[in-house]
């Protein structure tokens, strides 16, 4: 991995107020997943690692502003201020904060980010509202209107943005998304959420007390292997998207896969009451594995490029 002044410099930026923009965005993107950013650095080539994780760090921030804890009325707008802020940043290409100024500048370099925050933000306000779902449709059109537009802005950096990418990227976020939903089961229901369907529970007589108070029974072990199974086919369906990628850029996306595999493997080796008090997420010595497995087929792309 080069340092991050030289992955500046691939990137082509070069001026030093906007260095220390980016240099703002990488510290974000890290707080927000640790492991996914130094995948991005590892695996990415230097000149596109600056605007992944910038449009990283601008997927977050969006998320954080819709599913922050002040009251609805006030998170919205906020939400109200900052798409007008994006959007004028995007139109100007040109901003008066860190990281509207770093995410104008690499939308004038990679012109399909710009069109997918914009499509991002015209849907977003869903995430206002999701505290929970009553049917598959129901959560179906919340993977549309929010969940495929955020994978999308960063996406768009890695693979072309066709019709065949968007099916296989939906597929990938529905099992990432569902993954998410049980593994932050216990977190959500604490904060008034259920990311899983109303109907799911009732197919297997499980009512939302049983899951708040962290019950070991037939029903939340089948409720929950049922879950990590949709979560896990749909994984499968979105390794479609890897041939379609560029060779580059083919090793992120597979460790970003394969990241969520080991959290669903984890998921499903703690068992209901442990799931529900504690979470799961994919286990250190697996994750390292699969970053080294990774890196060492990026390094064979670059050879053969």
């Amino acid at each position: 991995m080069i340092t991050w002044s030289r992955t500046l410099d691939a990137a082509g930026v070069t001026d030093t107020a906007l260095r220390a923009d980016y240099t703002a965005q990488r510290r974000a993107a890290t707080r927000f997943r640790p492991e996914a950013a130094w995948a991005v650095r590892l695996l990415v080539p230097p000149a596109l690692v600056p605007h992944v994780l910038v449009a990283t760090a601008f997927m977050h921030h969006t998320d954080k502003l819709l599913d922050g804890e002040a009251p609805q009325a006030e998170r919205l707008a906020e939400y109200r201020a900052w798409s007008a802020a994006v959007t004028a940043a995007l139109a100007r290409e040109e901003a008066d904060e860190p990281l509207l100024r770093a995410l104008a500048h690499s939308a004038a370099l990679h012109p399909p980010l710009r069109r997918c925050a914009q499509e991002f933000l015209a849907t977003a306000q869903t995430e206002l509202t999701a505290s929970g779902f009553a049917t598959e449709a129901d959560y179906q059109a919340y993977l549309d209107d929010y969940s495929l537009p955020a994978l999308m802005v960063v996406a768009c950096l890695l693979a072309p943005d066709t019709a065949e990418v968007r099916t296989a990227a939906r597929a990938y976020i529905d099992g990432s998304q569902r993954l998410d939903f049980v593994a932050d089961l216990g977190e959500d229901l604490a904060a008034g959420r259920l990311g899983l369907p109303l109907t799911l529970l009732a197919e297997h007589g499980v009512s939302r007390a049983e899951l708040v108070a962290a019950a070991e029974t037939p029903g939340t072990r089948a409720l929950l292997r049922h879950a990590l199974r949709l979560a896990g086919d749909a994984l499968d369906q979105g390794r479609a998207v890897l041939p379609l990628t560029p060779p580059a850029h083919r090793a992120l996306l597979a460790t970003l896969i394969g990241l969520d595999e080991l959290t669903a493997r984890a998921a499903a080796e703690a068992g209901p009451a442990a799931l529900l008090r504690s979470g799961a997420g994919p286990a250190k010595p697996a994750a390292l594995a699969l970053l080294w497995r990774q890196w060492r087929a990026a390094r064979r792309v670059d050879g053969e490029a």
